[in-house]
């Protein structure tokens, strides 16, 4: 199979395509290098995916017209690319143009793709609000520009299934972690202050958060799981993570133990439209993925250590 990955030189996206080539497809990537986060990170991951024969087409999806760049020939297309996370450093426009404009200019080059047997649009459980502990049937209460755009973008693809222009499924993926995740999010945060011995910055009150923490080689399980899958998952929105709860003071708890070491931490103000807990509703994912995640906590963060020593420390 011939599949498109958006987002592919991402933290998600680059395991993705891995995997994929893995299983024997042909793997074609788009990103745009953005510079809302480390090139550095972006280009490790770019290279080691070049290694493998995955190659990466440096374009921005806000761009009309993308089938005179991307080609017209793919099976499947995987949709991470997006402006991602809850930051005072994005404005809407940013959240807009990149989850909205430019979703909408893959789906108008989905329509041109004759050969396509599924378009998967990767979700996130800030759409549904500041708990996320609900199975797929709820209504949706995004509480921050990113999880609003992440919904009208879902609703962008969906809208082609139930018009039956092509087959589609929306994946809500639940707090991932593990190695090559981003500079600004927890746990890389976390392991490269306190190998530093430096502060960790710990949003007020945030410690109490609970939090469905997910290894990324648990999501990418599922992610990969619905090809061959088309007719069960046509139009479903499906939950992507693990079941088991810890809370942020939890977390910070797994990288000391892995560290060996106490991190110092520097209360700041509350992060608005922070999400207060997470734990995934997987009874659909079991249903019609047979998705089973199992890595624990200290498995995850024993991982993303050692990534993280091996290419910046």
């Amino acid at each position: 199979m011939k599949i498109l990955v958006t987002g592919a030189a991402g933290f998600i996206g680059s395991h993705t395509s891995e995997r994929l080539k893995e299983l024997g497809h042909e793997v074609v990537g788009v990103d745009n290098f953005s510079e809302y986060y480390s090139l550095e990170l972006k280009q490790l991951n770019a290279e080691h995916l070049n290694a493998k024969g995955i190659n990466i087409i440096k374009h921005d999806l806000r761009e009309e017209n993308l089938a005179a760049i991307l080609p017209l020939d793919v099976d499947y297309i995987f949709h991470f690319a997006a402006q991602p996370g809850i930051s005072s450093s994005s404005t809407f426009e940013d959240y807009f143009s990149n989850n909205i404009i430019g979703t909408k200019n893959l789906v108008d080059y989905a329509q041109e793709c004759k050969f396509l047997k599924l378009f998967v649009n990767i979700g996130t459980s800030s759409i549904y609000g500041l708990e996320a502990t609900f199975p797929e049937s709820i209504a949706p209460k995004p509480a921050s520009h990113y999880g609003v755009t992440k919904l009208a973008a879902e609703q962008l693809v969906l809208q082609k299934s139930r018009e039956l222009q092509f087959n589609a499924c929306s994946l809500r993926l639940y707090s991932v972690i593990g190695p090559r995740e981003r500079p600004e999010k927890m746990y890389t945060k976390l392991i490269d202050l306190g190998l530093k011995g430096e502060s960790f910055p710990l949003f007020e009150e945030s410690e109490k958060h609970l939090r469905s923490f997910t290894f990324v080689g648990d999501i990418v399980d599922g992610v990969v799981s619905v090809i061959g899958n088309e007719a069960a998952v046509n139009g479903e929105i499906i939950n992507l993570g693990t079941e088991v709860e810890h809370t942020t003071k939890e977390g910070i708890e797994a990288v000391e133990k892995v560290l060996e070491t106490t991190i110092k931490l520097q209360v700041t103000p509350k992060r608005p439209g922070d999400q207060l807990r997470t734990k995934a509703n997987i009874d659909k994912a079991r249903r019609l993925l047979n998705y089973n995640p199992t890595t624990t906590l200290l498995e995850s963060v024993t991982a993303q250590v050692a990534w993280y020593k091996a290419n910046f420390f």
